[in-house]
């Protein structure tokens, strides 16, 4: 049995990438959920997960004695491991466009992930429309993702083909931070926007984050306890 230890639901976007491709692709795992906190060296999340990842961060994945610790990795650990599953594309050159997009997505826009935090629980709209408006990074962000996304096979489908497959997962935070700041996208991009949210495993990933209820105010820029 695989154990995927990962954070918050509501807040987590590493561990959501790992946990999709698990879910989706009916991996047999067990979650272990550790609770988000200050995150100070003396905190109860540093102590636990620092007992099973030296880098003290989720997710992170352990199977028998190996322990992967970086969210690609896990998935392509996984791929390799359940190679029946198909879990990159078919097709050879929709593959390594995945990987790359997958890496970018992996080392880069970084004005989106530092100023929109994943935050499933919250309508934060208004925060966004200012921070669209007020900077031009962000911007930039959101019009190489659009182009990427655009550049799918098929309006209808995926990133790299009909099928969901890792890049589809490492993307889909993404989706739930726009959705979440009210970003604007593209009437073709909407329709992949669409077809994330149309899917079981993260369906049960926005209800689960939805349901935890626990505010982290390290992890809320924009909201206070009482909001």
């Amino acid at each position: 049995m695989l154990d995927l230890f990962i954070g918050n639901k509501n807040y987590s976007t590493w561990s959501m990438r790992p946990w999709l491709v698990l879910k989706h692709f009916d991996i047999q795992f067990k979650e272990h959920l550790i609770a988000f906190d200050d995150f100070q060296p003396d905190s109860l999340f540093k102590k636990t997960i620092l007992t099973i990842n030296p880098t003290g961060k989720v997710p992170a994945l352990r199977d028998g004695e190996l322990l992967i610790w970086d969210s690609l990795a896990i998935c392509e650990y996984l791929a390799e491991k359940y190679p029946e599953k198909q879990l990159w594309p078919k097709d050879t050159k929709q593959r390594a466009r995945a990987r790359c997009m997958s890496a970018e997505m992996h080392s880069s826009f970084t004005a989106l992930r530092s100023t929109c935090g994943m935050n499933l629980d919250a309508d934060l709209a208004e925060v966004g429309a200012k921070l669209w408006s007020e900077n031009s990074q962000l911007q930039q962000d959101v019009k190489r993702i659009e182009t990427l996304w655009a550049e799918r096979p098929s309006q209808n489908g995926f990133l790299c083909g009909d099928e969901f497959s890792i890049v589809d997962a490492f993307f889909a935070p993404v989706v739930m931070r726009f959705i979440g700041y009210g970003i604007p996208v593209s009437a073709v991009n909407q329709h992949y926007i669409h077809s994330i949210l149309n899917l079981v495993a993260v369906q049960q990933w926005i209800a689960e984050a939805k349901a935890e209820h626990v505010f982290v105010e390290c992890e809320e820029p924009y909201r206070t306890q009482k909001a």
